[in-house]
């Protein structure tokens, strides 16, 4: 009843939070990428697609965290790869 109560109180916070899914795999983003993967190879990776759409890895590489773990050059390359696999 409590989650009722604070939904009631503030519809729209989830527009404001991000999913403990994509904190998970950005975690995994930063964590392979230390690991000396390529980020193009790692959003390729099953844990990623399984759980993530392309709007959410693109959302992704928006992340303060991801850009400073992987640099804005990579970050920057892979949102481009992702444009064309959208607009497919």
């Amino acid at each position: 009843m409590q989650r009722l109560g604070s939904l009631l109180r503030s519809p729209f916070s989830f527009l404001f939070t991000s999913s403990s899914t994509e904190d998970r795999v950005a975690a995994y983003v930063v964590r392979e990428h230390s690991r000396g993967r390529g980020l193009s190879e790692i959003l390729e990776d099953r844990y990623v697609q399984n759980r993530l759409t392309v709007d959410q890895q693109r959302r992704l590489l928006d992340r303060p965290e991801v850009v400073h773990a992987l640099g804005d050059d990579a970050v920057e390359q892979t949102r481009r790869e992702l444009e064309s696999i959208a607009s497919r």
